[in-house]
């Protein structure tokens, strides 16, 4: 499929990208490119899961625009915060098409990057496992249950980082993720290669994929297995597992006529983590909610916050050191029909010219222990990391 003219806002903006710059989103063995002149939406999105709120009538507006204009059936595509009172980063592309992703060739991914003059991690080891510390003294003085608290490693290159070939790097070393490029108003670029599907909708049905608790795995197949088998039996994982569903369940329950969720989570690999997850289909009352409303309802969830959630919010803006921004918000695509498909924005980065900010996150529980959820977003960052060219 594809789309042709729409309304043009932004001009700044859109003056400093040209045609050749693309949107991309890969799920499963399709690709989803998008280019040409855009509609930069970036009203927040809280309340956006009420389809009458000034994000959602907003987005309407310009998909209604672009259908106007020629469009069949236009979409909506980008990313939106973590924090959702911050601008989202959303386009109405002039075109868009659905490809079969194209099968990893040999020595895709094997590229260099300029040589690293310097990195930082914010917090450091020290800062971040204090800041451990305090929230686990606030499970225990009031009522927050969990919290994620994250870090970013900031890397400066020699000269600017070739961002299609870190795409690739990506691609070759987690071909199963749902990969994604966004421009960024300030020139950046948002990559990364997700494992955690938020929401995907088509028609009335529609399913979620948190993902809550996890271990490094190990090249040694013996060990890697045990490490996943001890990953299942993990009281403290499993309550951490258990937060996310629960609250998920009570956000979905009353908009589904149906809903099936699975008693226990099993077991899920990426190259670096064993996850446990929970996949959850279920079928809506009112099928015209979107894809795009559904996914507001649901961000954040307790896999990326915390519960209560304001609560856990307010806790992560104390102790972490650093703006979120994209990081934990949500990236995808809804089209002017509802149905889409939008997953948490985790190992990912940002890309400015020679610098390349890396985030990574952990979540926090009463069982949780400083060193052990520090050495856990050492290794989420892998993946990136690899990507860079900088084994952890």
């Amino acid at each position: 499929m594809q789309a042709r003219a729409i309304t043009i806002c932004a001009d700044e903006f859109l003056d400093s990208v040209g045609a050749k710059d693309t949107i991309l989103f890969s799920t499963g063995n399709r690709e989803l490119r998008a280019s040409g002149a855009r509609r930069l939406i970036d009203v927040p999105a809280r309340g956006g899961e009420d389809g009458n709120s000034p994000f959602q009538r907003v987005v309407r507006q310009a998909l209604d625009e672009a259908r106007a204009q020629g469009q069949s059936n236009p979409i909506v595509m980008g990313a939106i915060p973590f924090d959702m009172r911050e601008p989202s980063c959303l386009y109405v592309p002039q075109h868009y098409a659905w490809c079969e992703r194209e099968a990893i060739r040999q020595g895709e991914g094997e590229g260099s990057l300029p040589a690293l003059l310097d990195q930082r991690s914010i917090p450091d080891e020290p800062g971040f496992k204090k800041a451990v510390q305090q929230a686990i003294l606030n499970f225990r003085h009031g009522d927050i249950r969990k919290v994620v608290l994250s870090v970013m490693r900031e890397l400066r290159f020699a000269s600017n980082v070739d961002v299609d070939g870190l795409l690739d790097s990506l691609r070759a070393q987690n071909s199963n993720g749902y990969q994604f490029r966004i421009p960024l108003p300030d020139g950046g670029e948002l990559i990364g290669v997700s494992p955690e599907l938020l929401l995907r909708k088509e028609g009335e049905r529609f399913v979620s994929n948190p993902l809550a608790g996890s271990a490094r795995r190990h090249p040694a197949p013996e060990a890697d297995q045990a490490a996943g088998e001890a990953l299942l039996q993990s009281q403290k994982d499993q309550y951490e597992h258990r937060i996310v569903i629960d609250e998920i369940r009570r956000l979905l329950e009353p908009h589904c006529s149906e809903l099936a969720i699975p008693p226990a989570p099993c077991l899920i690999n990426t190259p670096s983590l064993w996850h446990l997850s929970t996949r959850l289909e279920g079928r809506l009352r009112d099928p015209d909610t979107t894809a795009l409303q559904l996914a507001c309802r649901l961000h954040p969830t307790p896999a990326v916050c915390g519960t209560p959630t304001d609560q856990a919010h307010r806790l992560i803006r104390f102790v972490e050191p650093f703006e979120r921004g994209l990081f934990t918000g949500m990236v995808g695509w809804c089209d002017a029909e509802g149905n889409g498909e939008w997953v948490v924005t985790i190992r990912c980065g940002i890309v400015e010219r020679d610098v390349v900010r890396l985030y990574a996150g952990a979540g926090i529980v009463e069982a949780s222990q400083p060193e052990a959820e520090w050495a856990e977003t050492q290794t989420k960052l892998r993946t990136m990391l690899n990507a860079c060219g900088l084994a952890a």
